[in-house]
């Protein structure tokens, strides 16, 4: 029973690698083939009040913190350290593996425009709405998928007596 747990645990947490790894690369291909597409400023209406539009994002989500600098860069590193240590000691739970990796994936994917230009690339741009990435999508909706996981997760209860 034991050999059967950490196996399902050890196929959720390389379920887990393989989506973030998954994430990382659409992130990148998506955002390498905008820069190409589009100059610094230049806009594309795709339809009414969503444009294609290269900006770079020196803060986190839609601009905040944009004076923080490196510090951005490693709170995002300590909270994915974080962020692994606690499903690795919960891998066992179902579905878990899914968010984890849409979150990983996602700040791997903006950690690497940081390391390598400095800022972020975003590109999606709905009018009403700061810019963003598949990355931003893959963190925000790996966030909401991990409450509701967290919240369906079964609960060990405490032992009488004890």
């Amino acid at each position: 029973m034991v050999a059967r747990a950490r196996s399902g645990a050890t196929e959720r947490i390389a379920a887990a690698l393989a989506l973030s790894g998954v994430v990382v690369v659409l992130d990148q291909a998506s955002k390498q083939a905008v820069v190409s597409l589009l100059g610094d400023g230049a806009r594309v209406a795709l339809v009414p009040g969503l444009d294609l539009a290269l900006t770079y994002n020196t803060g986190v989500a839609f601009g905040a913190l944009r004076d923080f600098g490196d510090t951005i860069g490693w709170l995002v590193a300590v909270t994915l350290v974080l962020l692994v240590a606690h499903f690795v000691r919960n891998a066992d739970v179902p579905w878990l593996w899914l968010p984890v990796g849409a979150i990983v994936g996602g700040a791997l994917g903006n950690l690497a425009d940081r390391a390598r230009i400095g800022a972020v690339i975003d590109f999606i741009d709905p009018v009403a709405w700061p810019a963003f990435n598949l990355a931003d999508t893959a963190i925000v909706l790996g966030v909401a998928g991990f409450v509701v996981v967290s919240e369906r997760a079964p609960r060990s209860l405490p032992k009488r007596g004890a």
